[in-house]
Formats: structure tokens, sequence, C-alpha cells
């Protein structure tokens, strides 16, 4: 397994490959790698020639810094899972931050048609600058014909669309289907940090998520969002920080339901310090 440090010597590779015509699929990953991961992976390869997973913990994607000198940095531990894939189709390109950012390591400001406004942007402000500008520093060094996101970050799925749409780069960007747990937990780096008791107890994420499709068939957005406060008031070891239910297309919540349009849910709570999403679709 070929392993790059530095976008000089990745190009260099790439370009052979490029020369003989082999397709090239793209996963962005900040590490920790874990099946989820491996799903978007074996997606690329049954897609393309060749695979490049990048590796890089975003400085500019964190608004806390602790959480930024927390998240786990495993290398050796994600090449030896990835290996158990495959090993001659896949490439790593783990930078270091100067290589990324040289000397100028700040983010630059996008704007994504308002999509960046909902959800985790009004929770984290200058989330999805960070994310914009790693994203397209990559597909830049990686020209991949196609790259993979997973579906749990839903909004930033359609905000990497957005952006290549905007910025009109060749990329086609290819949404996959939530990998989880035997007991429905979404699959997440972070979930390494979660206690015993938390993780015993973060299934109830989903758990809500499935009974509130169910309510979304006969009851209103407001009512299902009630019932969802409820259902995290109840419990001693989750919190929620917000429910949502969106147009998938805008991302905006939804206030009179419409047979013309798909809505998703949305959710964030805190198991402790650790803070996890999930979605799922409606309709």
């Amino acid at each position: 397994m070929k392993i790059f440090h530095n976008k000089l010597d990745l190009h260099n590779c790439l370009s052979k490959y490029g020369q003989s015509s082999k397709s090239i699929g793209l996963v962005p990953t900040m590490g920790a790698l874990h099946h989820g991961h491996l799903s978007l992976v074996n997606f690329g390869l049954n897609d393309n020639d060749f695979v490049v997973v990048s590796i890089f913990v975003n400085p500019t994607q964190f608004n806390n810094v602790e959480d930024l000198k927390k998240y786990p940095r495993t290398l050796e531990r994600d090449v030896k899972l990835l290996k158990t894939v495959a090993e001659e189709e896949i490439i790593v390109y783990a930078p270091t931050v100067e290589d990324i950012y040289a000397d100028n390591v700040t983010s630059k400001t996008f704007t994504f048609g308002g999509l960046e406004n909902e959800m985790e942007g009004a929770f984290r402000p200058g989330h999805f600058d960070g994310v914009g500008t790693i994203v397209k520093r990559l597909l830049e060094i990686v020209k991949p014909q196609k790259a993979y996101f997973g579906q749990k970050d839903f909004q930033q799925l359609q905000i990497v669309k957005k952006l290549v749409e905007i910025h009109k780069i060749p990329t086609e960007i290819v949404g996959c289907p939530i990998f989880r747990a035997d007991d429905g937990l979404a699959m997440s780096s972070r979930n390494e940090r979660l206690t015993s008791k938390h993780r015993a107890a973060a299934p109830f994420i989903f758990k809500t998520l499935k009974s509130a499709k169910l309510k979304f068939g006969t009851e209103s957005a407001l009512k299902v969002t009630e019932w969802v406060t409820k259902q995290f008031e109840n419990n001693n070891l989750l919190e929620l920080e917000y429910f949502l239910i969106a147009d998938v297309e805008t991302l905006k919540p939804v206030k009179r339901k419409s047979t013309k349009k798909t809505y998703r849910a949305f959710i964030a709570a805190y198991a402790g310090d650790i803070r996890l999403i999930d979605n799922i679709a409606l309709n």
C-alpha cells in the first residue's frame, strides 16, 4: 500500500495512473477509521481502479480547540484496517498541516446557497467554511472522477455537492448509506470516546428517529418535534441539542408537509461531552 505525506509525491504517483487511463476515487476522512469508512472505500473500489483515502485531521473545521486536541490520530491502525480491504488498489494520503495550508491555517469563506446556515451551521459557526476549504483542496490535489461521502453527515454531503456545482469541479459526489452498528448507532470515530454507559445509551438516538419517522406519517412536524424533545427530557444520559425535520433540498425546517417534497429528520445530542449526530429519511 502506497502512503504519501505530501501532495507532490502523491501527484507524481497519480499522474502515472492518469496516463494509463485508470479511474481514481477519493474517500476523504479524518482518520480513526471504522467499518463505516471501509464501506465508503468499498463503494469507491466498485466504481474505480484505485481509491485515494485521505487521512487528515483538519484544524479549520473544529470550533472547539479541546475537541481538536482530543480527536484520535491512529494512522498506523488505520492503514492496517485499510489493508483488510485491499492493498494495491488503495493509496493513503496523510498530509501534514503544512502540506495542506502552508503557513496560513485559515478557512476560506464560502456560501452554499444558505445550506451552510441551517442545523450544524447554526450551532457550529464557520464549520462549513472549514469543510469547504479542505474538500476543495483535496479535490484539486487528487482530481478524482468520483468522491464518496456518508449520509450520516447529510448536510455536509449536500454542501459538498453545492461546492462542486458552484466551483465547476469535475468530480461526481456520491452519497453512501449510513453504516450502523448492530444496535443501530451510526458509526463515528467519536464513538470510541464514549464511556461504557454512554455507549449503551447511545442507540436510543436512532430508536427515537425510527419512531419519529412513523409518527411523521400521521402527525405534523411540530407534534413530532415536541414528542422527540419529551423523550430526551426523560433520558438521564443523553442531552438533546436539536431535532429538526427539513426539506432535503434546502435543509429548511418544514412548516407544512407537502407530498411534492422529500423530508429528512436530523438530530444532534450529547452523550457526556461527546456530540453525536444522526438522521433518517422520512419519505
